[in-house]
């Protein structure tokens, strides 16, 4: 049922919106820019945060004597706002002091520094000395992850973290701890991130407006092995990586930056600039005849098959269901990430054909994820203590090193991956978008199963921003049925639904961000602007429309090294080198 629209006076504009609409949104309709600091709301994502605990976006209504939060305050029939009143100015500022008055100032080695929510809003509002300055900080805890680090000093209090880890992602490893001035922003108990139930998404880095959680910078220890001469260091880059990389450097979101983000690792001294888009096509050939022996057994009258199958190319989503649904480790494909899968054949196969000792070997991951980091260090993913992956940067990592190296990125000239493990189809592409795993594993499984040739390859039905979406493809007159989720809250009514023996599905894929890999904790930051999250998945879908292979099994350099090394999908030495098992985290929890 429609809304009913109601009008009223915000400033000098006339505006009608519907019923139920906050003073925020129809200041915006209009182009009134109500500033604000704990509100976030990814229109058409999953990603909404509005406590209304910092009142930076204070207004005046008439007939109401105190100043209303303008994003959480409803519109009704002839309300008259004013948005830009001295009363409304000065509480502002002296919100503003008062926040700075309890927040270290140490901007010039801040990681969030030139791109600090609370920097920009006191330029905005002139804040230029510090009257309430002279009492003692509240000291609290600083911590390093493998993936996060949390510096609560700088927390403000916004909540934002601890919405869309508990009500977004439901993961629960935020929330207020102790009272008054010693409260903090911690997981339950006061314990460390590193014991609790976090997964390592990095949804609370990305929407963090200051600098109290930040990724772990590895880029000072790639500079140190990019100049040590008796190191081969060596790159890989994801998919989602090429569309959002550009945004770092004034381009339009969805930009596609492909040849000059190759170009601009070889300007930074890497040996070797591979994709990562080589080893999800790799992925698709493991994770796929994964999928087709568990449905051949199942139709064979084998019961105990564990359907379904669930996708596991995503670190957060492995962390989640290891946390939270141990009673379920035998569901999801034992398949490795794409980024584990590439450091494996790395630092085996192509080391082998190279004449390259393992232990001189460095392989560096271009991420759009945080979890990847934490991946990396995985005790499963070393041989003897080396690992496969050695560590893992961001997108913003990358784009800020770039800054460093005085590399002018919009005049870079296009370059070519190298070769063999830079060679890629379509199909690994769409990986970085959510249900592009399906995808790609549908292009492949559908042929393999049926022999037949795909005359269309573009499942459009598993595309979109949807939380969750289905599809049903026949296979030869079976009717497999597919599930795609994105966002962790959404993979938890799925897994619940499982766990009751009511879902339907036979395969699904889980990704933990929002849009998947395209709105990673590791991308340029994009607050408040689900537009872009829109445009960063038509550039990953442009780029594999116009790759001249589009489905793994094609891939040339895949079919070479199983002819080479591995025999065939799931053979003993690909099971090896490319599979994985799960673990029992819940404990202690």
């Amino acid at each position: 049922m429609e809304k009913k629209e109601i009008t009223l006076q915000i400033d000098r504009h006339t505006v009608s919106v519907p019923e139920g609409t906050m003073i925020l949104e129809a200041a915006r309709k209009v182009g009134i820019n109500i500033p604000t600091l704990c509100h976030i709301n990814l229109e058409g994502t999953c990603i909404k945060s509005t406590p209304a605990s910092c009142r930076i976006c204070v207004v005046e209504v008439e007939g109401r004597k105190n100043l209303a939060p303008a994003c959480a305050t409803r519109c009704t029939e002839g309300m008259v706002v004013k948005t830009s009143t001295l009363r409304v100015m000065n509480a502002r500022k002296v919100i503003a002091e008062l926040i700075l008055s309890d927040h270290p100032n140490d901007c010039l080695t801040c990681p969030k520094s030139g791109n600090c929510e609370l920097q920009a809003l006191a330029v905005r509002f002139n804040v230029r000395e510090m009257p309430y300055a002279g009492g003692e900080l509240s000291l609290r805890k600083r911590e390093v992850t493998a993936s996060i680090v949390r510096n609560m000093d700088k927390c403000i209090f916004c909540r934002r973290c601890e919405s869309v880890c508990n009500e977004v992602q439901t993961v629960g490893a935020l929330g207020a701890v102790r009272r008054g001035f010693n409260t903090t922003i911690a997981p339950a108990f006061d314990k460390k991130l590193s014991e609790s139930e976090c997964t390592y998404c990095g949804q609370c880095v990305a929407v963090c407006p200051v600098g109290a959680l930040t990724e772990r910078d590895h880029t000072n220890r790639l500079v140190e092995d990019l100049e040590n001469p008796d190191k081969v260091v060596l790159v890989q880059t994801a998919p989602a990586v090429r569309v959002a990389l550009g945004e770092s450097f004034g381009m339009e979101p969805g930009t596609i930056v492909t040849g000059k983000m190759v170009m601009a690792l070889r300007e930074l001294g890497f040996n070797y600039v591979f994709d990562t888009d080589f080893a999800a096509d790799l992925t698709i050939m493991e994770e796929g005849a994964e999928v087709l022996d568990r449905l051949t057994r199942f139709l064979d009258g084998d019961r105990s098959v564990a359907l379904p199958i669930l996708t596991s190319c995503c670190p957060a989503w492995v962390n989640f269901f290891e946390h939270y649904f141990p009673d379920m480790l035998d569901i999801p494909s034992t398949a490795r990430s794409p980024q584990q899968m590439f450091g494996s054949i790395a630092k085996s196969y192509w080391a082998e054909k190279m004449g390259i000792p393992r232990e001189k070997l460095v392989v560096v991951s271009i991420m759009p994820c945080l979890a990847k980091k934490y991946e990396c260090d995985r005790e499963e993913f070393k041989v003897d203590g080396n690992p496969d992956v050695d560590y893992s940067i961001s997108t913003r990592e990358l784009a800020t090193l770039i800054k460093r190296a005085n590399i002018d990125f919009a005049s870079l000239p296009d370059s070519e991956f190298d070769m063999p493990l830079g060679a890629s189809t379509g199909a690994g592409v769409i990986f970085g978008a959510s249900g592009g795993v399906m995808e790609a594993a549908l292009r492949s499984v559908y042929e393999i199963y049926t022999g037949n040739t795909l005359e269309k390859v573009d499942f459009e039905t598993v595309r979109g921003m949807d939380g969750f979406r289905k599809a049903t493809v026949d296979l030869n007159g079976f009717e497999l049925k597919v599930g795609i989720a994105h966002g962790l809250g959404n993979a938890r009514k799925l897994l619940e639904e499982i766990r009751r023996h009511q879902c339907e599905y036979h395969v699904i894929e889980i990704m933990a961000c929002p849009g998947g890999c395209i709105g990673g904790g590791g991308q340029p930051l994009h607050h408040g602007h689900a537009e872009v999250l829109k445009a960063r998945a038509e550039a990953i879908y442009r780029e594999d429309a116009g790759k001249p292979i589009r489905k793994s099994h094609e891939n040339p350099y895949i079919q070479q090294l199983y002819e080479e090394c591995l025999g065939k999908p799931l053979s003993e030495k690909a099971h090896h080198l490319l599979h994985t098992h799960y673990f029992n985290k819940s404990k202690g929890l």
